[in-house]
């Protein structure tokens, strides 16, 4: 591999969101009379969206239209509310520097829809920075489904052979392989207990931004 360009999930990966949608969530809980949720307990649900933070906040399965009404507060909340609390993961900042140093280029290729993504990377002054932004909206099929991943690197002009590609879940993983391209599975983001990431088939696992860092030095 010639390296070229370097792909990023967004939540869980690239940013903590996970402070600004759990504040989210625990407004529209609260909006519609039911208990708020620890942070610990509905966190490993983030990196699937919004509908399944909901579901992993009930140990049983709420009708439709509770669930929907839940869901329009939160994602209303979440909107006004995109980037009070989330941060770069500690690591970031320099892995991207490095990136742009190298005369590399990167994105983003998310499962967040257009809604939230763009108002998101421009709160933190990425828009101008990523090559590309991808989202789960902006191909009929959003991840595992590879077309997100090979839309990012037509925008990028970049081959899929040169590219790699890291993210904190499974369906990150298989979007990946399904393009051929090289993949990272990030365990320092929103992992479920019953995650296995050894399993995902991604070419290294990456336990925090330092281990990204060493490894794309490497693989230059």
């Amino acid at each position: 591999m010639k390296l070229s360009c370097v792909l990023f999930d967004l939540d869980g990966t690239l940013v903590d969101t996970a402070p600004d949608l759990i504040a989210s969530l625990n407004f529209a809980l609260n909006q519609h009379g039911f208990a708020t949720v620890q942070p610990e307990h509905v966190k490993p649900h983030v990196s699937f969206g919004a509908s399944a933070m909901i579901n992993g906040s009930f140990k049983n399965a709420l009708d439709d239209e509770t669930h929907n009404a839940i869901l329009t507060t939160m994602l209303t909340q979440y909107e006004d509310n995109i980037a009070l609390h989330s941060r770069f993961f500690d690591g970031i900042l320099d892995v991207l520097a490095f990136i742009e140093t190298q005369n590399l280029s990167w994105g983003i290729v998310t499962n967040k829809r257009e809604r939230f993504t763009h108002p998101l990377v421009e709160a933190l002054n990425l828009q101008n920075r990523a090559v590309c932004v991808i989202c789960g909206d902006t191909t009929p099929n959003p991840k595992p489904h590879p077309a997100p991943i090979l839309e990012a690197c037509k925008r990028a002009n970049v081959v899929v052979e040169n590219c790699v590609y890291i993210g904190d879940a499974a369906h990150d993983i298989a979007a990946g392989k399904s393009a051929n391209m090289h993949t990272l599975a990030a365990t320092y983001g929103y992992l479920q207990p019953i995650d296995k990431p050894e399993n995902w088939g991604a070419n290294a696992l990456i336990h925090s931004p330092q281990d990204l860092l060493a490894w794309l030095k490497n693989a230059l």
